[in-house]
């Protein structure tokens, strides 16, 4: 049996409530018992002891259960070359991240049973973190039929997506959210219009005309997410809106839940940082899709945090090679990384400015997470895994993306100071 102390820390563990001081035991790669510097128990065992175990000296830091981001595009198999679940994990584990859902939008696309076994088989050997594998809500993301979700729910799939792209068939999409209902997994959707947002490369607004560019209007996703969640609202099935963008989105979704309707919705750093002047700035490190909003869609996001709207936080890492990015903004793929700085700009964009409390904040990055995905992970209870993840937040670093884990560097918070950052990232009681 192996033991190890995390000592002193501010032990923030939002599942059970704990707000506290004090030490956290792990053994055999399992929690053991918070003990508060409060509390009888802790004195009665600290009179004359001294650990023999190894000991994390968390005095200052914050101890929380390993962040979980539910939307990570891994790239492997097929784009190695943009990332791999190796690389890709050495990002999260980085910025950490113990557990990453990935995206099913490879080449070949996860669209069958034995395609999710292999990312478990490689992820068993090259891994830093847990991985759980989303399988495809339709076969090869063609949106004309939908996958064997039973077969690929049994083989572990946590959950199914076409993210990259909308499902533009409402009757596939009303039976893949039936048969959520029926199964309990949670569909992922990428919300845009495709006939309202053909050739978009940015948002429409001041700056796309300015700049001479296509535009997609924030109708193309608000469109979407309200047919989905009629849908959801149809069958009972559980909808997940990916990467909220718009102020029409979130009180879509705050009057979904006001019904009863089971969706849950996450957002993205970039979406509550950056406005779509950023693409004037710094061109193809500001387009995704969806796109950088206005400051309105901005305060909308940032309202959807505050009152519950939106439930959690992701990254949608999606890393492309340099080459690809240099294309020019109508060329150049989607998305940026973001595993590593996603922490700190949390805390420095939601923390310090009092949108979010530290615990609330850590909330949406474990156990809302692991909730919607329905994994075992973001608590510190007794005797769950021990991933855990210490963080500074008194630490002020420039990111530096030269010093990225990931194969590539597409990010426009290159440069940027930010504060708050992980010290420490355990997975199953070891430091990765």
């Amino acid at each position: 049996m192996s033991d190890a102390f995390i000592v002193n820390g501010h032990i923030i563990d939002p599942a059970n409530n704990i707000d506290e001081v004090g030490d956290l035991h792990i053994t055999d790669g399992k929690i053991g018992p918070v003990i508060s510097h409060d509390s009888n128990d802790y004195r009665d065992l600290n009179r004359g002891r001294s650990y023999q175990s190894p000991v994390y000296d968390a005095t200052g830091l914050v101890v929380a259960p390993g962040l979980i981001d539910m939307h990570v595009h891994l790239r492997e198999p097929g784009f190695e070359h943009k990332e791999t679940i190796e690389t890709g994990t050495a990002a999260a584990a980085a910025g950490g991240f113990t557990s990453v859902a990935c995206m099913a939008n490879t080449s070949p696309v996860i669209d069958t049973p034995e395609k999710i076994e292999k990312i478990y088989n490689i992820a068993s050997e090259t891994a830093k973190t847990n991985v759980f594998p989303f399988g495809s809500i339709t076969k090869a993301l063609a949106g004309e039929e939908l996958t064997d979700m039973r077969g690929m729910y049994s083989a572990g799939a946590i959950g199914f997506t076409d993210d990259g792209v909308t499902v533009m068939n409402a009757a596939l999409m009303r039976d893949a959210l039936a048969l959520s209902a029926e199964l309990g997994f949670p569909i992922m959707v990428h919300c845009e219009e495709h006939h309202l947002n053909a050739g978009a490369v940015m948002n429409l607004g001041e700056t796309s005309r300015k700049l001479g560019l296509i535009g997609s209007p924030n109708a193309a996703e608000d469109i979407i997410v309200a047919r989905d969640i009629m849908l959801a609202e149809m069958t009972g099935g559980h909808l997940h809106v990916l990467h909220v963008s718009t102020a029409g989105a979130v009180e879509l979704v705050r009057q979904g839940k006001k019904r009863g309707v089971h969706v849950t919705a996450e957002v993205c750093p970039h979406h509550w940082i950056l406005t779509d002047a950023e693409v004037e700035k710094q061109g193809t490190n500001a387009k995704m899709h969806p796109p950088l909003r206005t400051q309105t869609d901005i305060d909308a996001i940032l309202e959807g945090l505050r009152d519950g709207t939106i439930d959690a936080i992701a990254t949608d890492h999606a890393p492309h090679a340099p080459s690809e990015k240099a294309q020019g903004m109508v060329d150049a793929p989607n998305g940026i990384i973001g595993l590593e700085t996603c922490l700190p700009l949390v805390f420095t964009y939601l923390v310090q400015p009092g949108h979010l409390t530290l615990a609330e904040a850590i909330a949406k990055m474990t156990v809302v997470p692991a909730h919607i995905l329905g994994i075992d992970r973001g608590t510190l209870s007794v005797g769950a895994a021990a991933d855990v993840t210490l963080i500074d937040t008194g630490t002020i670093n420039r990111v530096d993306i030269t010093k990225s884990r990931s194969k590539s560097q597409n990010t426009p918070f290159n440069g940027w100071e930010l504060k708050g950052w992980q010290t420490l990232t355990l997975r199953g009681g070891s430091s990765q």
